[in-house]
């Protein structure tokens, strides 16, 4: 029996994570959501009006969760962010898979161009508050914490590529030679702020 039509947003966003996980993208739908939800497809077109938007939602919400994860970490910032970064990036990942086919959608959809490029700034804006957490000044001369914050964030969806794409790819090894690059940076910061 139908569940009355009392049924939120994120909720339905964790029914659609679901249909996603079991099911893949190419056999993702609304009226999959609405089974899985155990609610008509009304109240899900009620809250999302097409596939795109609720995929774009989803992509959102974990970019969400997780950076409101990181942002409580008080030590250890880095290591947490790459943490995070590296669970999403192997030859199945679920998450990548799914952002970059909307990102390719979005070439031709204004609509998910702009909400997935709202998503990026988010995360870096996002990604520099947290290096400003730990860098009170850039580590290096000239590159100021915005700019690190993207530079982070592409590197993180450049591997997330390597990861899809070559399945030899060693996600361990580049990940740790990664976290030292940053922790390597970090010790140069404080370096030269001991000078």
């Amino acid at each position: 029996m139908a569940k009355p039509n009392v049924i939120n947003k994120k909720e339905l966003i964790h029914y659609a994570k679901q249909c996603l996980v079991e099911s893949g993208i190419e056999k993702f739908t609304l009226r999959a959501v609405a089974e899985k939800a155990g609610v008509t497809q009304g109240t899900v077109y009620y809250h999302f009006r097409t596939k795109e938007q609720i995929l774009v939602d989803i992509v959102q919400e974990i970019c969400e969760s997780s950076w409101e994860e990181i942002s409580q970490v008080n030590e250890g910032i880095i290591k947490q962010s790459l943490r995070s970064a590296k669970s999403r990036c192997r030859e199945d990942s679920f998450f990548h898979k799914l952002f970059f086919t909307l990102m390719v959608a979005g070439f031709n959809n204004s609509k998910i161009k702009d909400h997935l490029g709202d998503i990026l700034i988010n995360e870096n804006i996002a990604l520099s508050k947290n290096l400003k957490k730990v860098w009170s000044k850039s580590p290096v001369d000239g590159v100021s914490a915005d700019t690190w914050g993207i530079l982070f964030n592409a590197i993180v969806d450049g591997l997330a590529i390597q990861a899809l794409l070559n399945r030899n790819f060693s996600v361990d090894k580049v990940y740790k030679e990664l976290e030292n690059l940053f922790i390597g940076l970090t010790s140069l910061h404080a370096e030269e702020d001991n000078k």
